[in-house]
């Protein structure tokens, strides 16, 4: 019989796999990921992976690649076209509409699975992971302050390498006619040179061509028009008070040719990009959406969001140290066990920002030091024969050689971990 294998683009993670597994740097980085998104006051919202069809039609764009060419769509048992979402922010904010709740703002975080058919290739994956931002609610300003210190908090955070913050602003609708006018005018005498996607793009959507891959396309683009030339004073303003203030933490630069690859997008943008990742070198972006809520039934809801790609993220981080302290609770001798279970149960009790790890093999001492030196626990608690009898445990330091290890009592253990 035929081994069953996972669909092609669909990882399984498994966070005890070996030190050099992406897996590891996944789990870890979400777990950082969320802090920081507590740390920012943001409220938790989860969405279903499944979504009508139209949903992403009318939000991402139906000419985009996403829904032409990428997303996961089929026919349920009433004949409904339904998908796996291919991205955050529509489901979001159907979710505020549905809820009623597009009248208030809202600070909010989500983490979950995303599916698109493409080339699997580093980083990119059939099934992959993002962690989300939509501050809803709020007009243009304070919140793009706030988007960019919550980016450069987790590109500080991660000690991100060769890291580049790229910002532009796309205008009011007046300002982005005016400017898709100027390029059409300046491409239609040089049709004859774009593909097939950017002529489309041209005829729906001309802003969409500053996104083009293709290179033909890009040293064209070169002597185009320039958006600065059509954007008002006070954009320009925040993209310089944005740089002015935030250049000492991350590396900002605007960038006036920078668009975003969704139809939603509208006003301030940015990416964040790392030469580390090759030609395809963005891990994290997002912009201003003012009229998504109002396009998909709801009221207007000025909005702001920003998403990350966790694998692309996660493999930028060589050597990622376990944020979380753990403890490894070692016996010797199964006799012994069902009796330390109790003293375990009560430790955990005790200090709960501390992991404690309850080795459960009968194998020797030194292979279970071996694995709570793996595993890069802070302490061992040792319980032999002696130790038991005597109502006392060993306490060896694992990360610290100038320490000794030392015994105490059972109530000293109790007060040692509740102070780590």
């Amino acid at each position: 019989m035929d081994k069953i294998h996972s669909l092609t683009g669909m990882l399984d993670l498994y966070e005890d796999g070996d030190s050099s597994d992406l897996s590891k740097n996944i789990f870890e980085t979400e777990k950082r990921i969320k802090k920081i998104f507590s740390n920012y006051y943001l409220k938790e919202i989860r969405t279903p992976a499944l979504e009508d069809t139209d949903l992403f039609k009318r939000s991402v764009g139906d000419i985009s690649d996403i829904v032409n060419k990428e997303i996961y769509s089929f026919q349920d048992r009433n004949d409904k076209s339904i998908s796996l979402r291919p991205e955050g922010t529509a489901s979001v904010i159907r979710s505020v509409i549905e809820k009623k709740l597009d009248q208030s703002a809202h600070k909010l975080w989500y983490m979950g699975p995303m599916w698109r058919y493409e080339r699997p290739q580093k980083g990119r994956y059939r099934q992959f992971y993002q962690a989300g931002v939509e501050i809803l609610g709020y007009p243009e300003g304070a919140p793009e302050f706030e988007m960019i210190s919550l980016v450069c908090s987790i590109v500080e955070e991660f000690n991100i390498a060769d890291c580049t913050i790229k910002i532009n602003h796309l205008g009011s609708q007046e300002n982005k006619k005016a400017y898709c006018d100027a390029l059409i005018k300046f491409l239609e005498p040089l049709k004859k040179n774009l593909d097939e996607k950017d002529l489309e793009r041209l005829s729906r959507n001309p802003l969409r061509v500053l996104d083009s891959k293709n290179e033909g396309t890009q040293l064209i683009l070169k002597d185009a028009p320039s958006l600065k030339e059509f954007l008002e004073p006070k954009s320009i303003e925040l993209l310089e008070a944005i740089k002015g203030e935030f250049s000492d933490v991350c590396n900002i630069e605007i960038d006036y040719t920078l668009v975003r690859g969704l139809d939603y997008y509208s006003g301030f943008v940015f990416e964040a990009l790392s030469s580390n990742l090759g030609a395809q070198d963005s891990f994290l972006g997002g912009g201003r959406y003012d009229d998504l809520c109002s396009k998909l039934g709801g009221k207007d809801l000025p909005s702001i969001g920003m998403a990350i790609g966790i694998e692309r993220f996660a493999s930028l981080i060589s050597d990622i140290t376990p944020s979380d302290k753990i403890v490894s609770f070692i016996t010797l001798g199964s006799t012994l066990e069902p009796k330390t279970y109790k003293i375990a149960h009560r430790l955990r009790s005790l200090n709960k920002n501390i992991i404690l790890d309850m080795q459960l093999s009968d194998s020797s001492l030194k292979a279970k030091l071996r694995r709570a030196n793996k595993n890069n626990s802070e302490y061992a608690v040792i319980v032999g024969e002696e130790e038991f009898n005597n109502d006392t445990v060993i306490i060896k330091p694992l990360k610290d050689e100038l320490k000794e290890q030392q015994t105490v009592s059972i109530d000293e253990l109790f007060e040692f971990y509740k102070a780590l």
